[in-house]
């Protein structure tokens, strides 16, 4: 069991650890132009969040149908469920492109941006968002693969991506410049594009993830689409939405809890605006191991489901709960204790680097608590059970995150640290919620599982 979760978690856990990295980049490059730089691009960082929602729905609802017709050894049923995955990545890129494209003059204002960030911010936007149909099949077709245990070819996938990203960036952001290295001086040629270069760069590196992720998922032999007819399946496309449709909720909901709880850190002027973004930024390395052993706790659960074994899905469960929780508190102690070395990678800007040392600290705490939520969720998309949680985070969300923050900010002049204290707050409601359902077991009886042997029938 502990040999299926590692072969399943290690490839998205360096998946997760690549795309950090590439975040690391991003923000340290930028960060070399100053705050200016970094507000215009963190701004619509949580506008990207809620984008992604539909991309991240679809994604699971494949995902929960592959797995569990796997499970269920009807290899049919789960080709169609492939095919369906590219009817959804063609309809919600189409859609997302022509949206985000629309709206990007518009949203600096609309979020309430200093005047001096709102046309980098505008452009970063619109040129990001250009290739969404890319970053859709980017997205879904990954969750294909993991779908059918094949976590490695995403992973390289993303790496191949995220290097072509970090190399645009060194070339695109700065301009030409002389480094010395050993006492002898190289001159590098640099566009000098700021933060057009660094959109230009994503924008460029999604284009190629997005290809390669396609021509894999034709490839897979698993689902064997090659030479198939792809057909649209009214059945199958029914079970992905019914299970993708509370999740994608969720994440919009969530995600405009992320873009308004921006607006109103936006409202506290550039330096919180700034500090909010690289600390934002400084937080993922953090929950590496939780994130990159979701995708094996959705599978393996949807494996569990479509076997109808009860003990196979329990065990798999605390296992993975067991090793990212543990994983995460360790990063959480090296948070807590170097936070100011951790934003002086990103910024020399001494008030950010004081202000996100202070906000890390409160966040870091809550780091062991959230990596049980994050695997909670992730067995409750791969076995279809998304409703409570799309209620969970709605109640914490919009009640403890948004509402809090609002009274901290606009009614009493708390700042920045209150806003990450009321963000925290939503991540502990809702692992206690989630954690709360799990215990409980009442959700099990959708899946009619079979229930584990009992002492008397093993004697």
């Amino acid at each position: 069991m502990m040999r299926r979760i590692l072969q399943l978690a290690w490839p998205t856990v360096m998946e997760e650890a690549l795309y950090t990295l590439v975040q690391y980049a991003d923000t340290a490059q930028v960060g070399a132009m100053g705050a200016h730089a970094s507000a215009a691009v963190g701004l619509t960082g949580t506008t990207m969040w809620l984008l992604h929602a539909p991309m991240f729905a679809a994604g699971i609802g494949v995902l929960s149908c592959i797995s569990i017709s796997l499970g269920a050894k009807n290899r049919d049923r789960a080709q169609k469920a492939a095919m369906q995955s590219i009817f959804l990545v063609l309809v919600c890129g189409a859609l997302l492109t022509a949206l985000t494209l629309a709206v990007s003059p518009f949203l600096p204002v609309w979020l309430g941006a200093a005047p001096e960030i709102r046309h980098d911010a505008s452009v970063y936007f619109a040129i990001v968002c250009a290739p969404m149909l890319f970053r859709t099949a980017s997205t879904v077709f990954g969750s294909v693969l993991r779908a059918v245990g094949n976590t490695k070819r995403p992973m390289v996938v993303n790496a191949v991506m995220n290097l072509v990203n970090i190399l645009l960036n060194f070339l695109l952001i700065l301009p030409s410049r002389t480094v010395t290295v050993g006492g002898i001086s190289l001159r590098l040629w640099g566009a000098g594009w700021g933060v057009k270069g660094a959109a230009l760069a994503t924008a460029a590196a999604v284009v190629l993830g997005g290809v390669l992720m396609t021509i894999s998922v034709w490839q897979e032999p698993a689902l064997g689409l090659q030479g198939q007819k792809i057909r649209f399946c009214a059945p199958v496309m029914k079970e992905c939405l019914r299970v993708g449709a509370p999740v994608g909720a969720q994440h919009i909901v969530a995600s405009l809890g992320h873009v308004v709880f921006t607006g109103l850190i936006a409202r506290l002027g550039t330096i919180p605006m700034a500090t909010h973004a690289i600390a934002l930024t400084t937080e993922e390395a953090f929950y590496i191991p939780g994130y990159g052993m979701q995708a094996a706790a959705a599978t393996l659960a949807g494996f569990s489901a479509g076997e109808k074994s009860e003990k196979k899905l329990r065990q798999y469960t605390l296992a993975i709960i067991t090793m990212a929780a543990a994983l995460m508190t360790l990063l959480s102690i090296l948070l807590f204790l170097f936070p100011a070395a951790m934003m002086g990678l990103f910024t020399k800007d001494p008030q950010v680097v004081a202000l996100g040392a202070s906000v890390l600290r409160i966040v870091a705490v809550s780091e062991p608590f959230f990596a049980v939520l994050i695997i909670l969720d992730g067995v409750c998309n791969g076995v279809g059970d998304t409703k409570a949680p799309f209620l969970f985070s709605v109640l914490s969300m919009w009640g403890v995150r948004i509402l809090g923050t609002y009274l901290c900010i606009t009614v009493f002049p708390f700042g920045l640290r209150a806003a990450w204290i009321c963000m925290v707050g939503d991540n502990m409601t809702r692992f206690g919620l989630m954690l709360a359902r799990y215990l409980r077991g009442g959700w099990k009886r959708r899946l009619e599982l079979d229930p584990p042997a009992s002492a008397e029938s093993r004697r």
